[in-house]
C-alpha cells in the first residue's frame, strides 16, 4: 500500500509540474496577445486621428482653392498679368498642400500635392481650366477617404 501511495504522489507531482509548466506558457502567451492587442488598439487610434486631420487638411485645402480661384472669371487682366497670377495661385496651392502633408505627415496628401503639380506643370486635360483638374483631385480623394 506504501509504494501504492507514493507511486500515486510521484504521479501526481509529474502532473504538477507539467501542469505548471503549461500554466506558465499560457501566460506568457496571454501577456504577448495582451501586448499585441494594445499596440494594434494604439495604432488604430493613431490611424484615425491621422485620417481625421487629413480630410481637415483637405477641407481647408478645397476652401483655399474655392477661395482663390472665386473672383478670377469676373476680373480682366492683360496676357501677361494673368499668367503670372495664375501661375503664383498655382504654385501656392501646390505649396500649401506640401505643407498640410509635412505638418500631418500625410501620404496621401504629399501624392495629392505631387499630382496637383503635375497638373500645373503639363495643363489641365478636358479645358476646365488650371483648377478644374486640381478640384476634382481633391473631390476624388476626400471621396475615398470617406
Amino acid at each position: 500500500a506504501k509504494a501504492a501511495a507514493e507511486e500515486a504522489k510521484a504521479t501526481a507531482e509529474g502532473d504538477l509540474a507539467v501542469a505548471k509548466k503549461d500554466l506558465a506558457t499560457s501566460q506568457e502567451a496571454l501577456a504577448t496577445a495582451h501586448t499585441t492587442c494594445m499596440q494594434v488598439a494604439s495604432d488604430h487610434e493613431a490611424t484615425v486621428t491621422s485620417r481625421g486631420e487629413e480630410l481637415k487638411a483637405i477641407a481647408e485645402a478645397k476652401q483655399v482653392l474655392k477661395e482663390t480661384s472665386s473672383g478670377a472669371v469676373s476680373q480682366s487682366y492683360s496676357f501677361l498679368q494673368l499668367e503670372s497670377r495664375a501661375d503664383l495661385k498655382r504654385s501656392e496651392v501646390v505649396t500649401m498642400v506640401k505643407q498640410l502633408a509635412k505638418l500631418h505627415h500625410s501620404v496621401a496628401l504629399a501624392q495629392l500635392a505631387s499630382r496637383i503639380a503635375a497638373v500645373v506643370k503639363y495643363g489641365a486635360l478636358g479645358g476646365d481650366g488650371p483648377f478644374g483638374k486640381v478640384k476634382s483631385l481633391i473631390t476624388d480623394m476626400i471621396f475615398k477617404l470617406e
